[in-house]
């Protein structure tokens, strides 16, 4: 009995997901073109860098990996706090951005700074290990926490959009504030896989990553 009470309850939740992205399935894609382009960005700015910069930034991956190498021990505690800073900070900006609706513009750039940002780092250390050690390097380090966090961030983002648009279709100050707090609880439940995504960070993919290091 329990078991198909927790079967149904999964098909409703998997039912809700699908329809959300469905509905606003045009928002997601131009958030994904944004995001794509932010990376792609990030990958150019590394391959046209400067020698003195192209030697600050290896200097930076090479003397990590090596500290890593030597057993140097960083702090699990720190780690975790600073990556749930991190992530609730993030949160909060594209909460904000998407409850005032004059922010909204600037929830594209939000996207599309993350995606600069990671394009950024897996192009600085490819550039710096090579394709197949930096790869193995990334996938250790970056590959978990942004599965739950990328997908993430575009969800919060979206919803910020639909309110956007929800609010444009009817300005009515009850319907404003309706709108505000189902974007709210929803932005809620978006942070904590957020702060799951920082315990996947610090203790599966740090894990990972001292595992791995050896090989890079």
């Amino acid at each position: 009995m329990r078991n198909s009470r927790g079967t149904r309850s999964k098909h409703k939740i998997r039912q809700r997901v699908i329809q959300y992205i469905e509905e606003n399935i045009r928002s997601y894609l131009i958030l994904l073109i944004v995001f794509f382009i932010g990376i792609i960005l990030g990958i150019i700015f590394i391959n046209n860098s400067n020698e003195e910069q192209v030697t600050q930034i290896t200097t930076y991956i090479n003397n990590f990996i090596n500290s890593m190498k030597n057993n140097y021990q960083i702090s699990t505690n720190t780690l975790l706090i600073d990556s749930i800073i991190n992530n609730v900070s993030i949160a909060i900006l594209l909460w904000f951005l998407g409850s005032t609706v004059i922010g909204v513009p600037l929830i594209y750039l939000v996207i599309g700074y993350k995606g600069y940002c990671i394009g950024f780092t897996i192009s600085a250390i490819i550039a710096t290990i090579g394709t197949g050690k930096g790869i193995l390097f990334i996938t250790g380090a970056m590959l978990l926490q942004n599965i739950i966090y990328i997908p993430c961030i575009l969800t919060l983002a979206t919803s910020g959009i639909k309110l956007y648009k929800l609010i444009m279709e009817d300005r009515r100050r009850e319907n404003v504030k309706l709108q505000i707090l189902k974007h709210t609880i929803f932005s809620v439940f978006i942070l904590l896989a957020l702060v799951l995504s920082s315990f996947v960070e610090t203790f599966i993919s740090g894990n990972l990553i001292t595992a791995l290091i050896k090989y890079c």
